[in-house]
Protein backbone atom coordinates (compact mmCIF):
# COMPACT_ATOMS: atom_id res chain seq x y z
CA UNK A 1 0.00 0.00 0.00
CA UNK A 2 3.15 2.11 0.20
CA UNK A 3 4.73 1.52 -2.41
CA UNK A 4 1.26 3.00 -4.45
CA UNK A 5 1.00 5.35 -2.65
CA UNK A 6 4.57 6.66 -3.54
CA UNK A 7 3.90 5.70 -7.14
CA UNK A 8 0.92 7.94 -7.56
CA UNK A 9 2.48 11.08 -5.46
CA UNK A 10 4.79 10.28 -8.13
CA UNK A 11 2.58 10.16 -10.95
CA UNK A 12 0.88 14.11 -9.35
CA UNK A 13 4.50 15.16 -9.12
CA UNK A 14 5.23 14.81 -13.02
CA UNK A 15 2.06 16.44 -13.95
CA UNK A 16 3.16 19.67 -15.99
CA UNK A 17 2.08 23.48 -14.16
CA UNK A 18 0.80 24.66 -17.41
CA UNK A 19 -2.04 22.24 -17.83
CA UNK A 20 -4.77 22.79 -21.00
CA UNK A 21 -6.81 24.76 -18.06
CA UNK A 22 -4.80 27.53 -18.03
CA UNK A 23 -5.01 28.00 -22.23
CA UNK A 24 -1.70 27.55 -22.95
CA UNK A 25 -0.84 25.93 -25.89
CA UNK A 26 1.88 24.41 -24.41
CA UNK A 27 0.25 22.93 -21.07
CA UNK A 28 0.81 19.08 -22.15
CA UNK A 29 0.53 16.47 -18.96
CA UNK A 30 2.44 13.80 -18.69
CA UNK A 31 2.30 10.58 -16.68
CA UNK A 32 5.37 8.69 -14.88
CA UNK A 33 5.16 5.89 -17.76
CA UNK A 34 6.81 8.16 -20.18
CA UNK A 35 9.98 8.60 -20.56
CA UNK A 36 10.69 11.60 -18.05
CA UNK A 37 14.08 10.91 -15.55
CA UNK A 38 16.30 12.51 -13.73
CA UNK A 39 16.37 14.51 -10.67
CA UNK A 40 18.93 15.29 -7.77
CA UNK A 41 20.97 11.89 -7.86
CA UNK A 42 21.06 12.32 -11.49
CA UNK A 43 23.87 10.19 -13.70
CA UNK A 44 26.77 11.49 -15.40
CA UNK A 45 25.79 10.09 -18.73
CA UNK A 46 22.40 9.58 -20.44
CA UNK A 47 21.55 8.19 -24.12
CA UNK A 48 17.85 10.32 -24.92
CA UNK A 49 16.23 7.93 -27.72
CA UNK A 50 12.31 9.50 -29.16
CA UNK A 51 10.62 11.05 -27.23
CA UNK A 52 12.49 11.07 -23.84
CA UNK A 53 13.65 13.34 -21.95
CA UNK A 54 16.58 13.13 -19.12
CA UNK A 55 19.17 14.74 -17.13
CA UNK A 56 22.74 14.52 -16.39
CA UNK A 57 25.25 15.58 -13.53
CA UNK A 58 27.27 18.58 -14.20
CA UNK A 59 29.97 17.54 -16.29
CA UNK A 60 27.62 14.90 -17.59
CA UNK A 61 27.53 13.62 -21.14
CA UNK A 62 24.06 13.28 -23.11
CA UNK A 63 23.70 10.81 -26.34
CA UNK A 64 21.07 11.29 -28.63
CA UNK A 65 21.41 8.17 -31.00
CA UNK A 66 20.11 7.31 -34.48
CA UNK A 67 18.97 11.42 -35.14
CA UNK A 68 17.75 11.41 -38.70
CA UNK A 69 14.37 13.26 -38.81
CA UNK A 70 14.26 14.07 -35.29
CA UNK A 71 15.38 17.40 -33.29
CA UNK A 72 17.34 17.49 -29.87
CA UNK A 73 16.68 20.22 -27.35
CA UNK A 74 19.40 20.46 -24.90
CA UNK A 75 19.18 22.80 -22.05
CA UNK A 76 22.59 24.05 -19.85
CA UNK A 77 22.14 24.63 -16.57
CA UNK A 78 24.06 27.32 -14.72
CA UNK A 79 25.16 24.58 -12.45
CA UNK A 80 26.58 22.61 -15.21
CA UNK A 81 23.90 20.09 -15.42
CA UNK A 82 22.05 19.45 -19.03
CA UNK A 83 18.33 18.24 -19.44
CA UNK A 84 17.77 17.02 -22.82
CA UNK A 85 14.79 16.10 -25.08
CA UNK A 86 14.91 14.07 -28.15
CA UNK A 87 11.78 15.17 -30.12
CA UNK A 88 10.44 12.63 -32.96
CA UNK A 89 8.34 13.54 -36.01
CA UNK A 90 6.09 10.80 -35.60
CA UNK A 91 5.36 9.43 -31.87
CA UNK A 92 7.34 6.59 -30.75
CA UNK A 93 4.80 4.10 -29.11
CA UNK A 94 4.79 4.63 -25.40
CA UNK A 95 7.30 7.83 -25.73
CA UNK A 96 6.20 11.64 -25.60
CA UNK A 97 4.93 12.89 -28.89
CA UNK A 98 6.35 16.32 -30.25
CA UNK A 99 3.85 18.65 -28.49
CA UNK A 100 4.36 16.89 -25.12
CA UNK A 101 8.06 16.74 -24.93
CA UNK A 102 8.58 20.82 -24.70
CA UNK A 103 6.35 20.58 -21.27
CA UNK A 104 8.26 17.93 -20.17
CA UNK A 105 11.09 19.48 -20.64
CA UNK A 106 10.17 22.24 -18.87
CA UNK A 107 8.81 20.88 -15.77
CA UNK A 108 12.50 18.69 -15.50
CA UNK A 109 14.37 22.31 -15.54
CA UNK A 110 11.85 23.47 -12.94
CA UNK A 111 13.18 26.93 -11.80
CA UNK A 112 17.22 26.41 -12.12
CA UNK A 113 18.76 29.00 -14.04
CA UNK A 114 19.62 28.14 -17.49
CA UNK A 115 22.73 29.32 -19.82
CA UNK A 116 21.69 28.29 -23.03
CA UNK A 117 19.37 26.12 -24.83
CA UNK A 118 20.79 24.25 -27.88
CA UNK A 119 18.09 23.02 -30.65
CA UNK A 120 20.45 20.63 -33.47
CA UNK A 121 18.54 17.97 -35.82
CA UNK A 122 16.99 17.83 -38.89
CA UNK A 123 16.01 21.49 -39.02
CA UNK A 124 14.33 21.70 -43.12
CA UNK A 125 12.07 18.95 -41.65
CA UNK A 126 10.45 20.59 -38.71
CA UNK A 127 7.62 23.13 -38.95
CA UNK A 128 7.86 25.31 -35.51
CA UNK A 129 3.75 24.32 -35.05
CA UNK A 130 4.80 20.60 -34.28
CA UNK A 131 5.69 21.79 -30.45
CA UNK A 132 2.12 22.67 -30.02
CA UNK A 133 0.28 20.18 -32.40
CA UNK A 134 1.99 16.56 -33.53
CA UNK A 135 1.68 15.71 -36.80
CA UNK A 136 -0.69 12.32 -35.43
CA UNK A 137 -2.98 14.87 -33.84
CA UNK A 138 -4.15 16.30 -37.03
CA UNK A 139 -6.32 12.52 -37.93
CA UNK A 140 -6.91 11.37 -41.07
CA UNK A 141 -9.17 14.41 -41.61
CA UNK A 142 -6.78 16.86 -40.87
CA UNK A 143 -3.81 18.14 -43.40
CA UNK A 144 -0.34 19.16 -40.94
CA UNK A 145 1.24 21.91 -42.34
CA UNK A 146 4.76 21.05 -43.85
CA UNK A 147 7.59 22.83 -44.32
CA UNK A 148 8.37 24.73 -47.13
CA UNK A 149 11.58 25.75 -46.06
CA UNK A 150 13.86 25.39 -42.99
CA UNK A 151 12.64 28.01 -40.38
CA UNK A 152 15.65 28.22 -37.75
CA UNK A 153 13.99 31.41 -36.35
CA UNK A 154 10.71 29.98 -36.05
CA UNK A 155 11.99 26.23 -34.35
CA UNK A 156 13.59 29.02 -31.74
CA UNK A 157 10.52 31.14 -31.11
CA UNK A 158 8.87 28.05 -30.81
CA UNK A 159 11.53 26.28 -28.68
CA UNK A 160 12.11 29.72 -25.95
CA UNK A 161 7.99 30.07 -25.71
CA UNK A 162 7.39 25.83 -25.04
CA UNK A 163 10.12 26.34 -22.05
CA UNK A 164 9.02 29.49 -21.25
CA UNK A 165 12.51 30.94 -21.47
CA UNK A 166 14.18 34.32 -23.23
CA UNK A 167 14.63 33.66 -27.14
CA UNK A 168 18.10 34.97 -26.73
CA UNK A 169 19.24 31.95 -25.18
CA UNK A 170 18.13 29.46 -28.05
CA UNK A 171 20.46 28.57 -30.91
CA UNK A 172 19.15 26.40 -33.93
CA UNK A 173 21.61 23.89 -35.94
CA UNK A 174 20.97 21.87 -38.58
CA UNK A 175 23.12 18.81 -38.56
CA UNK A 176 23.24 15.74 -40.59
CA UNK A 177 22.16 12.56 -39.84
CA UNK A 178 23.69 10.43 -36.97
CA UNK A 179 24.63 10.50 -32.89
CA UNK A 180 24.60 13.63 -31.45
CA UNK A 181 26.65 13.81 -28.14
CA UNK A 182 26.38 17.19 -26.02
CA UNK A 183 28.37 17.61 -23.11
Amino acid sequence: MAGLAVALVGVVALASPGTAADGSPYGTTFTASRAVTGGPAAPGKATVTEGQVKEVAPGGVITYPSVTSCLTVTVRLQDGGLVGAHASLFQVPGELRSDEILAALKHRVGHRPVTAIQVKGAVGAWHPSYFVKAIEAYGEDGQPPYPAHPDPEGLADAVSRGLELPRRLVTVEDVPDGDQIAG
